[in-house]
């Protein structure tokens, strides 16, 4: 799928990006006692410019649920939305990828989705090759699965685009 840039969302306030969204309150049903069934706590966010669908139905509070279908609606634009490289810079994890070659960033890292997002964008423009990719990001392909193995969203994601065009899928190594 291809859209606005997503380098744009993932600098985006949360507060901004929900302004791109639909926003929908239901009830959920579930544990939560008598609370949860009067009230509409769950959370349904529609992405305008992708259309991408998240929910959120977690804890009673709708104020935690809506964070937290933000959280979920930014990996989905990481994993789910593909870019042109071109002419844009690799975010900063992958320019020190490049220096160092290897990708060091950890999931929880504010960097981790714009790097994850930027390698799977590398991986779909080289046909889901991964030697090609890895040459193109400056590291070794073994280092590049090792990677692609730190998410199990991004992992099928890049399976995925593998697949698309004609490549096997590889099994994960976790």
């Amino acid at each position: 799928m291809t859209a606005a840039p997503r380098t744009n969302w993932q600098s985006l306030s949360d507060d901004e990006l929900f302004a791109q969204c639909e926003f929908d309150r239901y009830r959920a049903s579930g544990p939560g006692g008598q609370k949860r069934n009067k009230t509409d706590s769950a959370v349904r966010l529609r992405h305008r410019p992708t259309g991408i669908i998240v929910t959120a139905a977690d804890s009673r509070s709708q104020h935690d649920n809506r964070a937290r279908a933000i959280k979920r609606l930014r990996a989905a634009l990481a994993f789910d939305v593909r870019q042109p490289t071109d002419g844009s810079p690799p975010p900063p994890a992958i320019l020190q990828a490049m220096l160092s070659g290897k990708v060091a960033v950890k999931e929880r890292h504010e960097d981790f989705l714009p790097a994850y997002s930027w390698v799977l964008d590398v991986l779909f423009e080289q046909q889901g090759r991964l030697a090609e990719t890895a040459d193109r990001l400056g590291i070794s392909t073994g280092g590049l699965v090792k990677f692609l193995e730190t998410s199990t969203d991004g992992w099928q994601s890049a399976m995925h685009i593998r697949t698309e065009f004609g490549q096997k899928a590889l099994r994960s190594g976790t």
